[in-house]
């Protein structure tokens, strides 16, 4: 798509980039429930292995494995779980925080959808320990406009890091 088909209004790119805040602010506020509302229901989630690959130019994102693959109905699982008293590692709760940079947004055939990277970088603390987990990457989204809002109806969470160091992976990216 050349530069000059790529035009994204001003009103749809603040649209969107507000939805990436509003999903931080709901992430790191625990408004799990409020975040899986936006999701389309068919939305595919999934943070596929960085491999250690020797090479130049050679692609060190797996095909075939993955952290995570979720959908809709396992990630409301997940997150009513979250609710339970079973949820130990959130309890106490982590502090975190989801920081989103470098949205780029690209326009599709359609006017309803948009196809939008990011950057991100997630910084999480538990009690009273000196240790920060993060980690940090980049995503590739499909927004979708459904029942008068935007949301996500794919992502592609790819780490920069070939092995995660955090102790769970409950923090949504």
């Amino acid at each position: 798509m050349s530069h000059l088909q790529n035009k994204v209004s001003p009103e749809i790119q603040s649209e969107i980039i507000n939805l990436y805040y509003q999903e931080a602010y709901y992430l790191d506020n625990r408004k799990y429930k409020e975040w899986l509302e936006l999701l389309t229901d068919d939305i595919k989630y999934r943070m596929p292995l960085r491999e250690t690959v020797e090479g130049v130019g050679v692609d060190d994102i797996s095909v075939d494995s993955s952290f995570f693959e979720e959908t809709k109905i396992s990630l409301r699982t997940r997150v009513n779980r979250l609710y339970t008293k079973s949820a130990w590692v959130e309890n106490p709760a982590t502090r975190q925080r989801h920081f989103i940079t470098n949205i780029y947004i690209e326009s599709t055939d359609e006017d309803t959808i948009y196809k939008v990277r990011s950057y991100f970088l997630f910084k999480r603390s538990r009690g009273s320990t000196t240790d920060i987990e993060e980690m940090f990457g980049e995503r590739h989204d499909t927004i979708r406009w459904e029942q008068n809002q935007w949301k996500i109806a794919t992502r592609a969470v790819y780490p920069d890091q070939s092995v995660i160091t955090t102790m769970n992976m409950s923090m949504f990216l």
